[in-house]
């Protein structure tokens, strides 16, 4: 199963995720202090039945990935949905 990541941020140095499968939350959790601590804690509570993630900062997917790419890239995947995110919302002023 492919599962959704949605990791959202209330202010500076707060963020939150949610892990979706079809509609559906399955954990989450909030008061971390990155992004990328966000992929590495949502990777750590999937069970075997996901192969992959797509991730999504502030509702703005980034990509989809293979798990093993999330555990060994995680800091340059959250660069790359920090920057994703960022570029989207420029587009948008």
């Amino acid at each position: 199963m492919i599962v959704r990541f949605y990791i959202d941020q209330f202010q500076p140095g707060n963020f939150e995720y949610r892990v979706n499968h079809e509609g559906e939350d399955l954990f989450g959790d909030a008061g971390l202090a990155s992004v990328k601590e966000c992929l590495v804690a949502a990777l750590e509570g999937l069970g075997s039945d996901a192969l992959g993630a797509e991730v999504a900062y502030k509702n703005v997917v980034s990509g989809t990935y293979p798990l093993a790419s999330l555990a060994l890239m995680s800091a340059q995947i959250a660069e790359h949905a920090l920057n994703t995110t960022a570029a989207i919302e420029e587009l948008l002023r």
